[in-house]
């Protein structure tokens, strides 16, 4: 059955107009009045809904049953990812969003090849958030994780409270990320390509951050927080 985010107040027996992307979406795959769709508002569970009517460009549906369901990691996982080029990013958005990620910080790190400001980086920021959605319809979570906006480590830092926080590291003196345990929520810093710089794993140390090491072999940027999720999540 198609899935919907709706960012709006659901309730059994309402009708309302579809935003203008799930409008456009329904659109696309031709479904017609009668047909009954999912939607989710990110307030936890689901509802069916049945479309009756389709305009030139907007969609009314009812909202019918609601669904507890929630399919959510185990544990809440923050990524503080460093922005990686081109691409690489919106994948690591949509997969980290599939995986269970609780929120995505972009990082904007010393060596990051990405560098962000001003009407730019709204249009990204708005840009990955989509994507999120696009990957929650896909894959049954009725959350989107958040995309907050980029900051540089020191700017985290400083409005950061306090809680568990993991750096992924290559240096020596790194547990295992296998040896680490706890359910709690968690923050995991990891670089852009070419990794974060020497001060800026000082810093991240300096802070709290326990270094961690996914093993023996270099993960590309977008990989390595993946295989955190897909280890703790």
């Amino acid at each position: 059955m198609p899935r919907f985010f709706c960012p709006a107040p659901l309730a059994t027996g309402l009708s309302l107009s579809l935003p203008a992307g799930a409008a456009r979406h329904v659109q696309v795959l031709r479904l017609q009045p009668g047909d009954v769709i999912t939607l989710f508002n990110g307030e936890g569970g689901e509802f069916d809904a049945t479309v009756t009517r389709m305009g030139r460009s907007d969609v009314d549906v009812e909202v019918g049953a609601h669904r507890a369901v929630e399919r959510e990691a185990a544990r809440a996982i923050h990524l503080l990812a460093g922005i990686t080029a081109n691409e690489r990013m919106d994948w690591l958005v949509e997969k980290a969003t599939e995986l269970g990620v609780a929120s995505i910080t972009p990082l904007v790190a010393e060596r990051s090849v990405l560098k962000l400001k001003g009407e730019r980086a709204e249009k990204k920021l708005a840009h990955w958030q989509g994507v999120a959605v696009a990957a929650a319809e896909q894959c049954g979570r009725n959350r989107v994780p958040t995309v907050h906006a980029a900051v540089t480590l020191k700017e985290w830092l400083a409005r950061a409270e306090a809680g568990e926080c993991w750096v992924l590291s290559l240096s020596e003196g790194t547990q295992a990320l296998s040896a680490m345990t706890g359910s709690g929520p968690v923050t995991v810093l990891s670089g852009p390509e070419g990794g974060l710089s020497p001060s800026e794993e000082a810093c991240a140390l300096a802070a709290g951050f326990v270094p961690v090491t996914l093993g023996p072999r270099v993960l590309r940027a977008e990989t390595a927080p993946l295989a955190v999720l897909a280890i703790c999540a």
